[in-house]
């Protein structure tokens, strides 16, 4: 099965999404409302997302569409985009560049291609389980044996504890030679290009998830959900490189 020609749609669907998100970062204009979940999001939340969905309806008619701004669409076709527009929302609306677009496609329920997209540092990170790209060029994750030598990512430190093992999880990290949050979708991008090697999330959305699994699997990575499960089925993930991810995920569940 080639994805050559859904492989050039997604990367326009970045582009095209870069280009509409890029005028509302640093925005003191921008207007913050608060979702139900306490969740935050803009206009260029939902504007991002209804210009991902139009162009895919335009092109793709009878694919399915799921997304965090909009209710979802035809979501057991055959083919679906799982689109996040802003991944890493708290992060935009204060003017960190550690946010991007998420957008992934399924093929009978299973995530075929995925992609990062930060569009203020120019960077597009595609996978689709077996090549993981950025910017085109091929990247892989780094080797590391040992935790005491890995440099440990999450999005929010306050979570796992929240809604996973707090006290196994804070034993893990002490161990670890560096520990930081640089998270969201941006944590999973430096773990699939080498430059950290555990990234966790201890609870997340399907629109979180989709697009990471073949990335991190295209990259040489493993990904899972907390417990060593299947990540698609879950709603947490761990991705480490494959000499980390038996130890790690046996830390985090440890009594």
């Amino acid at each position: 099965m080639s994805l050559d020609a859904y492989r050039s749609f997604l990367t326009e669907l970045a582009e095209k999404s870069g280009d509409f998100l890029v005028p509302f970062f640093t925005d003191p204009e921008l207007i913050v409302e608060t979702k139900s979940d306490d969740s935050p999001v803009t206009a260029a939340d939902c504007g991002a997302e209804q210009l991902m969905r139009d162009l895919i309806a335009a092109r793709f008619p009878d694919h399915g569409v799921i997304g965090e701004e909009f209710p979802d669409k035809n979501a057991g076709a055959e083919w679906v985009w799982v689109l996040d527009p802003i991944d890493g929302t708290k992060s935009f609306i204060t003017g960190v560049p550690l946010w991007g677009t998420l957008i992934a496609l399924l093929h009978n329920g299973q995530p075929v291609l995925g992609a990062i997209h930060q569009p203020v540092l120019g960077q597009l990170m595609i996978g689709d389980g077996n090549v993981t790209t950025l910017n085109g060029d091929p990247v892989r994750v780094r080797a590391c044996d040992a935790i005491e030598t890995a440099t440990f990512l999450t999005s929010d430190p306050l979570n796992p504890a929240k809604y996973q093992n707090g006290g196994a999880y804070a034993a893990l990290i002490a161990r670890a030679r560096l520990v930081r949050t640089w998270g969201d979708c941006y944590g999973y991008l430096l773990l699939a290009s080498g430059r950290a090697d555990v990234m966790c999330d201890p609870v997340m959305n399907p629109w979180d998830i989709a697009a990471l699994v073949p990335i991190v699997r295209g990259a040489g990575g493993v990904i899972t959900d907390w417990q060593g499960g299947d990540a698609m089925r879950g709603v947490s993930i761990v991705a480490t490189g494959p000499g980390l991810h038996a130890g790690v995920i046996a830390a985090l569940n440890a009594k």
